[in-house]
C-alpha cells in the first residue's frame, strides 16, 4: 500500500456520511493517547466539509482513511488545523503528512493573512509542522479567544492548564505567522543579492588582476 492508492482532497457534501465514523476515531484515538481534543459531533464535522474547510483522504475502496478541518478564531485572524485523524488501519503510509500539507495550502488560500497555530503532543506532528514553518511558542503569542481555550476543558491536563493560567501546558505550540515568514523571505532575498553582488565584484577584480598581469608579461617579453 502506498500514498498513491489515496484520494486526498477538500471534502465536500459526498463525504458527510463519514462524519460519524471520524468522530468515532477521534475519540477512541484520543483516549488511547490519554490526552484529549476538543470533542466535535458528526454534525459539526460534516459542516466543515459542506463549507469546503475541511481535508479528506479517501482510499481507493471507498473507505475514509484520514480528515482534517479548518477553525477560525478572534475574527479571523488565527487559524487552526484541528482535528487530525487517521484511519488506524491505514497508518504507516505518510497520510498525516499530505493532509497536513493539504490543508495547510487550503488554510494560506482561504486566509492568507491569518496566523497558523497549533497545540500538539505529537512529535511527528511537530515536525510536518516544522516542515511547513510553523515555529515554536509561547502560549500568549496564540489566539486569547476564550471559545478556542473551552476546548481544552475535554483534555486530562486541563488542571494543569488552569494551574498555570494558560501560559504553558503538556502541548507544545507551534506557530506560522505570515508577515514574519514574508519578512524573512525578503531578508533573505536581499541577502542573496548582496552575496551575489559580492561574487560578481570578486570574478570582476579577478578578471581586472588577469588582464594586468598578462599585459605586464606580454611588456615583459617585448
Amino acid at each position: 500500500m502506498t500514498i498513491e492508492d489515496f484520494d486526498i482532497q477538500v471534502a465536500n457534501a459526498e463525504h458527510a456520511d463519514y462524519a460519524p465514523a471520524i468522530c468515532d476515531e477521534m475519540a477512541e484515538s484520543a483516549k488511547a493517547r490519554g490526552t484529549g481534543i476538543a470533542q466535535r459531533s458528526p454534525e459539526y464535522v460534516a459542516d466543515k466539509m459542506l463549507e469546503g474547510k475541511a481535508v479528506i483522504a479517501v482510499h481507493k475502496d471507498g473507505t475514509w482513511a484520514g480528515f482534517c478541518y479548518i477553525e477560525t478564531w478572534s475574527h479571523g485572524d488565527f487559524v487552526a488545523n484541528s482535528g487530525l485523524i487517521v484511519n488506524p488501519q491505514y497508518r504507516k503510509v505518510g497520510l498525516a503528512k499530505a493532509i497536513k500539507h493539504k490543508i495547510f495550502e487550503l488554510s494560506r488560500s482561504k486566509y492568507p493573512e491569518a496566523k497558523l497555530f497549533g497545540l500538539t503532543t505529537g512529535l511527528a506532528v511537530m515536525k510536518i509542522n516544522s516542515e511547513l514553518g510553523y515555529e515554536p511558542v509561547t502560549y500568549s503569542e496564540l489566539t486569547q479567544d476564550e471559545e478556542f481555550w473551552k476546548g481544552c476543558r475535554s483534555c486530562v491536563n486541563y488542571d494543569i492548564l488552569t494551574m498555570k493560567e494558560r501560559k504553558n501546558c503538556m502541548c507544545t505550540a507551534m506557530l506560522f505567522d505570515p508577515v514574519e515568514k514574508a519578512k524573512d523571505a525578503e531578508k533573505k532575498k536581499e541577502d542573496d543579492e548582496q552575496e551575489n553582488l559580492k561574487k560578481i565584484t570578486h570574478k570582476a577584480n579577478l578578471f581586472e588582476r588577469i588582464e594586468k598581469a598578462l599585459k605586464s608579461f606580454g611588456q615583459d617579453t617585448k
